[in-house]
């Protein structure tokens, strides 16, 4: 299969992801600050993204910022895109995110006085937003890094320190953990440990698996150690007495470069994967299938409709435009 320099192959079944005639191409470039970091939640009703930035100084009060941006997309798919910097309330230092309901499920990471957790924001303007939740029965989290909504309505969130150490967040409460909260319930579970930074988080389409990414690989104060984690971790997900528990943990793959930080799977059981080097793919097996390379890499991206996919590139958003028949396994479209 012969595919432009930025499409790598290393097992022909990627095929069936990039299709014939694969692109990549630059949406839009900022180069006063990192505005294409984390998040990355496509909005089908009107075509457009919602992006976090990575931490950077305000030039104008000096203090340590992250900034939410709204992306209009063209209609047609061709043409520039829009950006909207918006100023939700109540979602202190947003990280990662996903749909929800009508509008946006964010991890705040919170600030030095200010509590992070769960937060809601309506999609429109003036794009109001509550805390759904705070704190782990009254210890508060390190920094919410990233979030999936469960079929059952569920959210299942990563709590890493790197708030902590980028200077953002008070010394750690809780280990570094994975957690599981029930709206309806409003109940809060601690589901898996053992991670040095707990990071990215998807489930498989038929949710039978749980992928968890481990970057440890990197800390908050741009410290790296190659005999550290950068890994992906499998769990079955068990019921037991009425309630899901993850299970037979498994080392599902290595990223080679970097960590692999954002993760989602597509409709047929792909686990993609962003990474030092661009968009790692790999089979539900754990075969590596290959790569959308991105000089500087990619925190996070997302599927759009038709087998378009965003990926945030810190101070670039790009385009790569894959195969129709592959969808993201949250929104399937």
């Amino acid at each position: 299969m012969a595919c432009p320099a930025a499409f790598v192959v290393f097992d022909e079944l990627v095929g069936n992801v990039f299709g014939s005639s694969p692109t990549l191409e630059l949406l839009h470039e900022n180069r006063d600050y990192p505005f294409a970091h984390e998040a990355g939640v496509y909005m089908q009703q009107d075509n457009s993204l919602f992006i976090t930035s990575n931490l950077f100084t305000d030039p104008k009060t000096q203090a340590p910022r992250i900034q939410i941006t709204r992306v209009v997309l063209p209609r047609d798919g061709d043409g520039g895109v829009e950006c909207q910097e918006i100023h939700p309330e109540h979602v202190p230092m947003a990280n990662g995110g996903v749909n929800y309901k009508d509008g946006v499920l964010f991890c705040a990471q919170g600030g030095d006085g200010c509590p992070g957790g769960l937060a809601y924001m309506e999609s429109k303007p003036p794009y109001k937003s509550h805390l759904m939740l705070s704190s782990f029965y009254g210890r508060d989290f390190n920094s919410v890094n990233d979030v999936v909504v469960h079929s059952d309505g569920s959210m299942w969130f990563t709590d890493p320190i790197y708030g902590h150490e980028q200077g953002i967040r008070p010394k750690p409460r809780l280990p570094c953990q994975v957690y599981r909260f029930d709206p309806g319930r409003k109940a809060v579970r601690a589901v898996a440990d053992g991670f040095g930074r707990p990071n990215g988080i998807c489930f498989s389409p038929d949710e039978k698996t749980v992928y968890i990414t481990d970057t440890d690989w990197i800390h908050g104060d741009g410290t790296t150690d190659d005999f550290r984690a950068s890994h992906i971790y499998a769990f079955d997900m068990v019921e037991y007495s009425g309630q899901p528990f993850l299970t037979n943990r498994r080392l599902f793959a290595m990223a080679d470069t970097g960590i692999p930080d954002g993760i989602k799977c597509d409709v047929h059981g792909n686990v993609y994967s962003g990474c030092g080097d661009g968009i790692n793919i790999w089979s539900a097996g754990g075969v590596l299938l290959g790569k959308i390379l991105v000089d500087g890499g990619a925190a996070n991206f997302c599927f759009g409709r038709n087998g378009d996919m965003f990926i945030l590139n810190e101070h670039r958003l790009w385009r790569a435009r894959l195969a129709a028949t592959t969808k993201g396994a949250l929104l399937r479209i």
